[in-house]
């Protein structure tokens, strides 16, 4: 390829931008003891990690067009670097919130739809393909590397000295960032802020009921917030539901607003006709499918092999490995296959994958998770994954003209952080509701005599925290309970944590069967190809739908 420095600067910077959620997700048991948090804090910080960047990325693309799409990569850049600082330095976890889910955040949305529009102002025709090829591929690596990055510096040096690192990628970005072309340059575009708000609070709603699902229950309120000693559940139903919509009718408000300023001739945050084009629909909805399962992948099995197995941040990357290594071959081979097979068969072919995947995981959950099926679920998920990578990004940024690529590259980034925010916060609070409802029964069903079962309902009547299973023991005999019960009481934690696996799982396997039905629009052409030369059933056009 040439022009490849150009390439080369903007995958670094999406290494970096996908690096950080992964990298985190294996170090949680060593940042939860440094910091002397908990899971859930942990939970909450990297949901809003993303959430950050889906809340304000539609106003970070809108920075692009105003301040030109290079200058506002290398604002971007800056800020992240200064996030991620802040970040190796956290003496806390407040700290470590406001330099990693809300600054270094703050800095990617501004990073990433620029990435994904000075593609498209570098290069044309295949090399333009080849190029969101390595943009996906770079996300790829940076999710199959994070846990062995990771789990290397965090167990044998510190998991701040990322952070660091981080910083000085960043730094090498910002001083080549030059060497990129911005055809487009500064427009002057007026920014509706109160799109900017309806956007990211409705955002924030959804999100953050869902979030507290875990404590408050979906609808039937389980441990609700007690405000001046009352309960606050509104007509007897959850918060989380209440949330959720509350920030579905601000979305609706939002896609009023865009409509509204349409009609009165001023520029919308977001134009709402790009999703009746069906190609870019299809395409944005498997794109938050793909995070969506990808988060919640990597948030359950750390939780699980760190705090129930016990293993470090190293032995934690070498369990996901398979997924690793399959997830750059595949990402690779994605794009080969490119040349023979549409966009909507490679796609289709990974979404299978990762049903199988799935139900292979599944199958093979046991207290160790050692055997030879769960490795290979592992490898056939990252295989699925690396072939989506291989071709969302090109399906969705070739969906229009160059005059929108900022827009859709915003779009691309709020359905990509969308979808780990959701896949976070569903999954780990499947997870953990479902550790809370299996330890409940494990402990009604256990020889336990009654008088211990009381005291543990009581102690647990807040819901259950996610802790090393052989600690529970030496927690048991602090409360007063023998050895002999106290034994028992770990045996029924260490069960309940692989039920609650065995149920997250179910839920990324309903996720990976829903994505199935969201790729019909995707292109069934082989790029590059005369229609005629195409394979038997792949000569049908996309369509376009309102």
């Amino acid at each position: 390829m040439k022009n490849w420095p150009v390439v080369a600067i903007l995958a670094s910077a999406q290494f970096v931008m996908v690096l950080d959620g992964t990298v985190m997700n294996v170090s949680i048991s060593a940042v939860v003891e440094d910091l002397d948090t908990t899971v859930d804090a942990m939970q909450a910080c990297i949901t809003f990690y993303t959430l950050t960047m889906a809340a304000l990325m539609l106003l970070g693309a809108k920075l692009g067009d105003v301040w030109g799409r290079r200058r506002a990569f290398v604002i971007g850049s800056i800020v992240y670097a200064v996030g991620s600082l802040t970040t190796a330095l956290s003496p806390n976890v407040v700290v470590l919130f406001l330099g990693w889910s809300i600054v270094e955040g703050m800095g990617a949305v501004l990073v990433i739809p620029a990435i994904a529009a000075l593609i498209a102002d570098n290069y044309e025709g295949h090399a333009r393909v080849a190029a969101y090829a390595i943009i996906g591929a770079a996300s790829g690596a940076a999710v199959a590397a994070g846990p062995l990055i990771g789990g290397f510096v965090t167990t044998f040096f510190s998991w701040r000295y990322v952070f660091v690192a981080e910083v000085v990628i960043m730094a090498g970005v910002v001083l080549f960032s030059g060497r990129v072309t911005d055809r487009a340059g500064a427009r002057p575009v007026r920014i509706d802020l109160l799109s900017v708000l309806l956007s990211a609070a409705g955002l924030l709603f959804v999100v953050f009921g869902m979030l507290q699902s875990k404590t408050w229950g979906w609808v039937i309120p389980l441990h609700p917030p007690v405000i001046g000693g009352v309960e606050v559940a509104p007509l007897g139903v959850s918060p989380t539901t209440w949330f959720m919509l509350a920030g579905a009718a601000l979305i609706w408000a939002f896609v009023g607003r865009q409509r509204h300023l349409v009609a009165t001739g001023r520029p919308p945050l977001v134009d709402i006709t790009l999703f009746r084009i069906l190609r870019l629909r299809s395409g944005l909805s498997v794109l938050l499918a793909q995070y969506a399962m990808t988060a919640g992948l990597f948030f359950m099995l750390p939780v699980y092999l760190q705090m129930t197995l016990g293993l470090d941040a190293l032995q934690t990357g070498i369990r996901i490995f398979p997924l690793s290594i399959s997830l750059i071959l595949f990402s690779i081979l994605g794009t080969r296959m490119s040349l023979r097979w549409s966009p909507r068969r490679i796609i289709r072919v990974g979404q299978v994958i990762l049903v199988l995947a799935s139900l292979l995981l599944l199958g093979s959950v046991d207290l160790e998770l050692k055997g030879i099926a769960f490795g290979a679920g592992m490898f056939a998920a990252g295989a699925a994954l690396g072939l989506l990578a291989s071709q969302i990004g090109n399906v969705n940024m070739s969906s229009v003209g160059e005059d929108q690529s900022s827009e859709v590259g915003g779009l691309q980034g709020v359905f990509q952080n969308l979808g780990s925010s959701l896949g976070t916060a569903l999954i780990g609070s499947v997870l953990i509701g479902a550790l809370a409802t299996s330890f409940a029964t494990g402990v009604a069903e256990s020889d336990l005599p009654a008088e211990t079962q009381s005291v543990v309902n009581e102690a647990t009547a807040g819901g259950v925290d996610i802790v090393p299973a052989d600690s529970v023991s030496d927690l048991a005999t602090e409360a007063g309970l023998d050895d002999a019960e106290a034994e028992e009481l770990e045996q029924v934690y260490a069960e309940s944590q692989v039920e609650s696996l065995r149920v997250a799982l179910v839920g990324l396997i309903v996720i990976a069967v829903v994505s199935l039905f969201f790729s019909r629009g995707i292109p069934t052409e082989v790029a590059g190809r005369p229609r005629e030369q195409l394979p038997d059933g792949e000569g049908k056009a996309e369509e376009v739908s309102s």
